[in-house]
C-alpha cells in the first residue's frame, strides 16, 4: 500500500526538483512528468526519488489536512504541516 503525501516543490533544476514534505527535503527526478514544474507547486513522490503526479493546491491542502488527522488519531508525534504553506 502506498500513501501519497503531497510534497511542495522548493526549486527546479532541469529534470530534478528539491521538494519538502513534513520537514523532509528530497531531490527527486521529474522525468515521469509530462509538463514543466515550478516552485510552489505540489507533486506526489514515489520511492523518495520520482515525482509521478502533479497535485493542485486545493487537493494538496485537503490531503495534508486528512493526513494530519490520521496521524493525530494514531497519537503520532509528528508536527502538523503549517497550512499557511498551502494556499
Amino acid at each position: 500500500m502506498c500513501i501519497a503525501i503531497p510534497a511542495k516543490v522548493l526549486s527546479v533544476d532541469g529534470f530534478t526538483a528539491d521538494v519538502e514534505r513534513y520537514g523532509e527535503r528530497l531531490t527527486v527526478s521529474l522525468v515521469m512528468l509530462d509538463e514543466p514544474l515550478a516552485a510552489g507547486e505540489y507533486v506526489v513522490v514515489q520511492a523518495r526519488q520520482y515525482a509521478v503526479e502533479r497535485m493542485d493546491e486545493a487537493t494538496a491542502a485537503e490531503s495534508l489536512k486528512l493526513f494530519d488527522e490520521i496521524m493525530s488519531g494514531l497519537g503520532a508525534d509528528r508536527q502538523p504541516l503549517d497550512q499557511s504553506d498551502v494556499t
